[in-house]
């Protein structure tokens, strides 16, 4: 047995074989080549020169560099990443690092043994991509480079091979894994958050409404056709115009951002007072992750999921940040009164404003402080309605009095600023106002029947505070341009504005071929990423788990795949035993052996047991080494043809068995 460790030690070194170099290059390009798109400009540039670098080394048939070269830029390399990322610890760091060692290890690829690092690296830096993407294409795509690493180990260890039988045998042996896979995916005991901590910088990426509004913010947002959430009703869906998200409500303001109050996450207001006085519809939201806590429900939710809370400002938010996309259902009411008696110290934080700035809009609401709160709402409104205002995503910038400068000359601007300036009128006139951010608007997919909501729907609009009636909804950008609310942004812009063109577009077949493909991912998202331990706990009762537990999901687990596995050996080892040449030519010759007296027992090797014919029967040591060699060579070193005729003349060559004289 000694012996046979050491032969499988000394093949693990032995020299790479020319022809197995292009099969991890293949593996180097498909795993790391991706990522390029979320590395610096410098780290793409040298990973790529370094592969070009391995291939004309390849096909040059020259000598890779001195390994005090290549530690040498390793350091480099380490030292540059630290200081674009800031660190070496965290996702965005950590993935450059392994890109960087897959690039370079080829280039200290001597012997099996560095081949098999590159392979378990590929293996491992396919899981890295679904930290920037989690998409169909992205799981086809892994799926095809794990045929292609699981095809290089084919290469690696079969030896030289038709292209087509090793894609032939990696992916016959990724679907004898298939329904291990199906098994863990159904069985395993899910948890609602990952099994390891994440980086801090795991969620940098993601995007959706600010937690503070400037000019700027919600018209920069809107240049996305990303989708923001999805939404299901349980009966009809309401008109287009009254479809506003709520999200975050900002309340104080500096003369240039707008924010949350600062006591509102520390201090636990009273519970709002809603009076419906319209029908409630009932719904599911599905919401990207945006990392925020606010969750979007349709204006005003009177019915919120577990674990969440509606704040004194009618914000349906969640105890934690929204880092994984998910599921939340909600009860609404369009038609309702909202705190019609508002607590003294919220009135008077909805009417503060910063004691110098913006003159001229402070004097233009003066002239209506003496007229009733719905009067000054209205003759503010009349004042966007009448005058020569222009909805664009193209405003000019704004100076130290951003609300002047808007008013009263540049007179074009996004949803934020005619909120922003409304609420200023209102304050500066009296009347307790405030500036709700969200989004307005959707469309339904007639694929599946969800209204897709994206993050160019992004909004803001304002609420003001009347005795008697509580908290009304104003949307000041419906007096400049109505046909954002009716119709939607694309109505509402001119033809030059800088849009997504997902949004814009006008072919039918063009449409419907997108409606299809959001219907997919979005099938894709709640089956394949949104498979959490609601929807296991749904899906194992359907078929016959009622109430699972850890307990009973890992003993079902347990029995089912050792029921596939036994599936799959039945199914793989007579194959096995009728189609693998080697294996039959090796055991006619130990059938030989066995009729002259030398059985081979089921635990030796090859090599052992040419050792112990050697001791037994002399005349046949060189025979049996020979054959036991070329047995080795084909079984754990590089197999072709010719090794495999040489052992099968090896069984022919035995010498005639002599029968013993009575």
């Amino acid at each position: 047995m000694y012996g046979e460790a050491e032969r499988g030690w000394a093949l693990g070194r032995r020299a790479l074989e020319h022809g197995a170099v292009p099969w991890l290059l293949a593996v180097a390009l498909a795993t790391a080549g991706p990522h390029a798109g979320h590395l610096p400009l410098w780290l793409s540039l040298l990973v790529a020169s370094a592969m070009l670098w391995r291939v004309w080394l390849w096909q040059q048939r020259r000598p890779l560099p001195p390994r005090w070269s290549l530690a040498l830029l390793v350091i480099a390399a380490v030292a540059a990443i630290g200081w674009q990322f800031g660190s070496l610890f965290g996702k965005d760091a950590g993935v450059a690092m392994l890109v960087l060692f897959m690039a370079l290890k080829p280039l200290e690829m001597h012997s099996r043994r560095d081949a098999l690092v590159v392979i378990m690296l590929g293996y491992f830096l396919l899981l890295t991509h679904y930290f920037y993407s989690q998409s169909i294409p992205t799981g086809l795509w892994l799926l095809a480079a794990c045929t292609l690493l699981t095809g290089a180990l084919l290469r690696l260890h079969g030896g030289a091979q038709p292209v087509i039988a090793i894609a032939r045998q990696a992916g016959l042996l990724l679907l004898q894994a298939l329904p291990f896979m199906l098994l863990l995916y159904l069985l395993f005991p899910r948890v609602t958050g990952p099994l390891w901590g994440l980086p801090q910088d795991a969620h940098a990426g993601l995007s959706g409404l600010p937690s503070q509004m400037s000019p700027g913010s919600i018209s920069n947002l809107t240049l996305s056709g990303a989708i923001a959430f999805r939404s299901r009703f349980a009966g009809e869906i309401p008109e287009k115009a009254d479809l506003y998200w709520r999200g975050p409500v900002f309340d104080e303001y500096d003369g240039v951002t707008w924010r949350g109050s600062r006591q509102r996450g520390t201090v636990p207001g009273p519970a709002p007072v809603i009076e419906a006085r319209g029908p409630a519809h009932d719904y599911s939201s599905i919401l990207e992750a945006h990392n925020q806590r606010w969750l979007l429900a349709l204006d005003v939710p009177t019915r919120l999921p577990p674990d969440s809370s509606l704040t004194a400002t009618l914000e349906a938010r969640t105890r934690e940040p929204l880092r994984i996309r998910s599921r939340f259902s909600f009860s609404s009411v369009l038609d309702y009164r909202a705190n019609r008696i508002e607590a003294e110290a919220s009135l008077q934080q909805a009417l503060t404003l910063p004691a110098q700035g913006n003159p001229r809009a402070r004097a233009l609401a003066s002239e209506w402080q003496s007229r009733p709160p719905a009067m000054i709402a209205e003759a503010a409104l009349a004042v966007f309605r009448h005058e020569n205002f222009h909805y664009t995503l193209r405003p000019p910038l704004l100076g130290a009095d951003a609300i002047d400068e808007f008013l009263f000359d540049s007179r074009r601007g996004f949803c934020e600023h005619y909120a922003s300036a409304f609420v200023f009128l209102m304050r500066a006139a009296g009347v307790p106002a405030r500036v709700v951010a969200g989004y307005q608007g959707g469309e339904v997919n007639p694929v599946d029947g969800y209204l897709t909501v994206r993050q160019s729907d992004a909004h803001a609009w304002a609420e003001i505070w009347l005795a008697d009636e509580g908290w009304l909804r104003v949307d000041p950008t419906a007096a400049v341009a109505p046909s954002r609310i009716e119709q939607g942004i694309v109505a509402a812009l001119p033809a030059g504005e800088p849009l997504p063109g997902i949004i814009r577009l006008d072919a039918d077949w063009m449409r419907d071929l997108r409606n299809r493909w959001e219907a997919a991912n979005n099938t894709w998202n709640q089956w394949v990423l949104g498979y959490n331990p609601q929807r296991q706990r749904e899906v194992l009762s359907r078929l016959g788990l009622p109430d699972p537990d850890w307990r009973s999901m890992t003993a079902s687990l347990a029995v089912l795949c050792g029921l596939a596995l036994l599936v799959v050996a039945l199914w793989t080892l007579p194959r096995r035993r009728r189609d693998d040449p080697v294996e039959r030519a090796w055991q006619r010759y130990c059938a030989q052996l066995e009729r002259r007296g030398v059985t081979r027992a089921g635990w030796e090797g090859p090599l052992d047991f040419a050792q112990r014919v050697a001791r037994e029967k002399p005349e046949l040591a060189a025979l049996t080494s020979e054959a036991a060699e070329h047995y080795a060579e084909l079984r754990y070193g590089q197999s072709n043809g010719e090794q495999l005729r040489r052992l099968q003349q090896c069984v022919q060559r035995l010498p005639p068995q002599r029968r013993e004289k009575v």
